[in-house]
């Protein structure tokens, strides 16, 4: 499934390359068709055209068609986007300081020594 959606997308990408060569293709299938009907000198004896007059025109048509494609994608790429981003304006909140005391800091010098171990009480054994 996936190859078939690459390939499908690479022909979309290269379809406008081959504008001129579809344009001649449909043009080689109908000429017949198109020398008799459409052609500006359907009605002389020796035509020569053979409708490529027709031919010049459908590329000319098509030319100035990818002309006007491009100026309108240009001016497509010039248009500048501006986002106007809301400004948040942010105070600043001084820290709350705890005032509680850490009893397990060595500031200060110890002023006795324990020589005693501390010894659960023993009611429940």
């Amino acid at each position: 499934m996936k190859s078939l959606i690459i390939t499908f997308l690479c022909c979309m990408l290269l379809m406008p390359s081959f504008g001129s060569f579809f344009v001649y293709t449909s043009f080689k299938l109908n000429q017949e068709e198109i020398s008799k009907t459409i052609c500006v000198q359907r009605k002389m004896v020796f035509n020569s055209c053979n409708g490529r007059c027709e031919l010049q025109k459908s590329l000319k048509k098509y030319a100035d068609n990818e002309k006007k494609m491009q100026n309108n994608l240009k001016e497509k790429v010039e248009v500048v986007y501006i986002q106007n981003t809301p400004v948040a304006n942010f105070k600043l909140v001084t820290s709350i300081e705890s005032t509680t005391k850490i009893f397990a800091s060595f500031d200060a010098k110890p002023i006795s020594v324990s020589n005693s171990t501390f010894h659960p009480p023993s009611y429940f054994i």
